[in-house]
């Protein structure tokens, strides 16, 4: 029932998504939200409040289903080459989606539940180091976003610790593809600096569990954690990112934003399932919120 009730709030509130101008947008030269963002995380965060002595990996479950069917839209963070704090729970993409519910679950575990603290909290996951100086200190690659976040204590890098085997990462897909990203297109000065921290990743050990050992380590994946999808397109370390939840029977599934189902869905098929029908998909690194 609680559950339902949170569905329907995040449902009225993110109905009039694309109704215009009459919700006002803030925008201080630095962070940029609407009022609709302060009006569900503030929501999200009074019914959460009860939840906040769980495990975090349980409130990332209970806030990720919250936003079942909210819509999928891709690029809402690009600010242009001065980065601004982007903050939109009306709408998401598979990366903003995991960030927004980390944050949200920090927010809700910490001594000032607030709207400003789950600001702070975007930030410090979003950011090399915690601290945004510009479009290349956001974390564009996920297992560099991973490795990050782990150094930052926020999250718990599982794949080491998991399978043990090394992921042969190699990371040049946005400096190669300077005309998929908007930003670097419009400022190619970006692209030598991009190429330096493409060079640090590609250097750096990352682990993953491949898809044909997954059946094997599966029951070691516990509700909430972050699972990226590796794969094996040039460049790239993720193609995708979302979240396990068990459901009935214990199946692994994977709650996400979804670019197919163009909203937050929970997949039909079991994680494996999923994994073993993509031709790109080559496994999954794992981040577990502490």
């Amino acid at each position: 029932m609680k559950a339902l009730i949170g569905l329907i709030l995040i449902a009225t509130l993110t109905a009039s998504c694309h109704s215009g101008s009459s919700n006002a947008q803030v925008n201080d030269n630095s962070v940029v939200y609407d009022v609709r963002d302060r009006a569900i995380a503030d929501s999200l965060l009074d019914i959460m409040g009860r939840h906040k002595k769980l495990p975090a990996g349980e409130i990332m479950v209970k806030i990720g289903s919250y936003f079942l069917n909210t819509p999928y839209v891709a690029h809402t963070l690009e600010s242009g080459k001065e980065e601004k704090l982007v903050i939109n729970l009306r709408e998401m993409d598979c990366t903003t989606f995991a960030e927004n519910v980390l944050a949200l679950t920090n927010t809700v575990r910490s001594k000032d539940p607030g709207f400003d603290r789950f600001i702070k909290e975007i930030e410090r996951i979003r950011y090399r180091n915690g601290v945004r100086d510009g479009y290349l200190s956001r974390l564009h690659y996920f297992s560099d976003w991973i490795y990050d976040n782990h150094q930052k204590k926020i999250v718990r890098d599982m794949s080491r610790d998991i399978a043990h085997i090394l992921y042969p990462n190699k990371t040049d897909f946005m400096s190669t593809h300077p005309q998929s990203y908007k930003v670097l297109g419009e400022n190619p000065g970006l692209i030598d600096g991009l190429k330096a921290f493409e060079m640090e990743i590609s250097e750096r050990k990352a682990w993953f569990i491949p898809k044909k050992n997954l059946p094997e380590f599966e029951d070691q994946l516990t509700d909430g954690d972050i699972i990226a999808i590796t794969t094996n397109i040039d460049g790239l370390d993720v193609v995708h990112v979302g979240m396990v939840i068990r459901a009935e029977g214990g199946k692994v599934r994977m709650l996400h934003a979804s670019s197919r189902e163009m909203k937050v869905v929970v997949t039909e098929e079991t994680l494996n399932e999923y994994l073993q029908g993509s031709k790109t998909a080559t496994g999954i690194m794992v981040a577990r919120p502490l």
